[in-house]
């Protein structure tokens, strides 16, 4: 022991269970994990580019007041910006005598009555199917299903023959169902229904029944339990097919274009829509996407409000069920 300690050969104590070889492999799994979060983040950094890049560009020509024919370039602060074609576009949103209020108007009423009608008739639905069990159910459960994988354009041929053949003729009052916010809601309404009942048929899936089992052993009678326990449970559910009903009659324009043909109708897509030239030099770019962007301001700002409870509704209603 003296010998050793004399010539300075003493080996170190190394504890139980260590190992060079261990200690190398460590080492590399924290290079690879870093390497692949590196990877990972310039991954997420080039979608966010994509995502952002085009809402950049309508900004930027929002606020050109060259009013060019062609945005072919990207210039994040125009020279001279100004906000003028955000004013004339208040002032005067298109040719036809509407003004901004009456299309804001007419696309809140219509988005508003699509996610009321769609929400209520399909909560009460989603309920029924996940809750009892009765004939052709599950035969109407796949033509709920089937109904969804329909495009919307496909239904707007008899939509409008159907609608069409509802008229009120009394003299001096002359209504068309066809023409009108009402039949365009109730278009709407048929195609946004399905994904509502299935959407939330696949949450209500999800909620225990000894809740409402334990509601009735209390006293409450099938609409108690209902009212005040099933619905407040289905809370992130409600609010995205509240959300998506309302989304669906905001921007909509195919429908509302073949149907409609009052200018006191007119919604803010359609609006939009006649602001477009036949040929890309014909349209006036920056009041363009000034209107683009008011029109898509609203909807952006629920959305962030209502965006935790929309990312759970969606999440656990669209693998259940």
């Amino acid at each position: 022991m003296s010998r050793q300690l004399a010539q300075g050969a003493l080996p170190i104590a190394r504890p139980r269970g260590f190992s060079l070889a261990g200690v190398r492999d460590r080492a590399t799994r924290g290079q690879t994990g870093l390497g692949r979060q590196l990877m990972m983040q310039a991954i997420l950094i080039f979608i966010s580019f994509t995502v952002l890049f085009p809402l950049l560009w309508v900004i930027s020509m929002s606020l050109d007041p060259r009013n060019i024919s062609r945005p072919t370039e990207l210039t994040l602060i125009p020279p001279g910006a100004s906000l003028q074609a955000y004013f004339d576009v208040l002032a005067k949103p298109t040719s036809n005598p509407v003004t901004l209020p009456q299309l804001v108007f007419n696309s809140f009423l219509l988005g508003a009555g699509v996610s009321i009608a769609s929400l209520g008739l399909g909560v009460a639905a989603a309920y029924a199917f996940s809750r009892f069990r009765f004939p052709a159910r599950a035969a109407l459960m796949i033509a709920i299903v089937a109904v969804l994988m329909v495009p919307s354009v496909a239904a707007l041929a008899p939509l409008f023959v159907l609608l069409n053949k509802i008229t009120i003729d009394m003299g001096d009052f002359n209504f068309n169902l066809r023409n009108s916010l009402l039949g365009v809601g109730l278009a709407l309404t048929s195609g946004a229904l399905p994904f509502a009942i299935w959407n939330l048929k696949g949450y209500i899936d999800t909620i225990p029944k000894e809740l409402e089992e334990a509601a009735l052993l209390d006293g409450c009678n099938s609409t108690q339990t209902f009212l005040r326990i099933m619905l407040p449970l289905a809370t992130p559910a409600l609010a995205v097919t509240a959300f998506l009903g309302f989304l669906t009659g905001w921007t909509e324009f195919v429908i509302s274009w073949q149907f409609l043909t009052n200018p006191e109708n007119f919604t803010l897509a359609m609006a939009l829509w006649g602001m477009t030239g036949q040929y890309a030099a014909n349209t006036p770019w920056s009041k363009f996407s000034a209107m683009a962007i008011l029109v898509a301001l609203p909807v952006s700002v629920v959305y962030l409000s209502l965006q935790r409870y929309i990312v759970g509704g969606l999440t656990v209603g669209g693998v259940k069920g």
